[in-house]
C-alpha cells in the first residue's frame, strides 16, 4: 500500500470517529438542552462540526477507494479532501477567537 493511501486511511479513521464523537454529544446536547439552558447556545455551533466532519468522511472514504482501485479520478478526490481539511482548519480558527 502506497504512504498516501495508507494517510488517506488515517484520515478516514480519524474523520469518522470525530464525526461519531460529535453526533452523539449533538444528540446528548439536544436532549439534555431543556434541563441545562447553557447547552443551547453550543448547539449551532457543534452542528456546524457535525456537518463538516460527515463532509470529511465522505471525501476520506471516496478518496481511499480511488487511491486503493487506482481511479483515475483519485487527484480530484484528493484535492476535495484537503480542501475540505483547509476549510475545516479555517472554521476552527475563526471560532476560536
Amino acid at each position: 500500500m502506497r504512504p498516501l493511501t495508507v494517510l488517506t486511511g488515517i484520515v478516514l479513521g480519524s474523520s469518522a470517529a470525530t464525526t461519531f464523537g460529535l453526533a452523539a454529544t449533538l444528540v446528548v446536547f439536544t436532549v439534555l438542552s431543556d434541563e441545562h439552558p447553557q447547552f443551547r447556545s453550543e448547539l449551532p455551533l457543534l452542528a456546524i462540526y457535525v456537518a463538516i466532519f460527515v463532509g470529511l468522511t465522505a471525501l476520506a472514504g471516496v478518496s481511499f477507494i480511488g487511491l486503493a482501485r487506482q481511479r483515475r479520478w483519485w487527484p480530484w478526490a484528493q484535492a476535495s479532501l484537503w480542501a475540505t481539511l483547509c476549510v475545516l482548519a479555517s472554521v476552527y480558527w475563526r471560532t476560536r477567537g
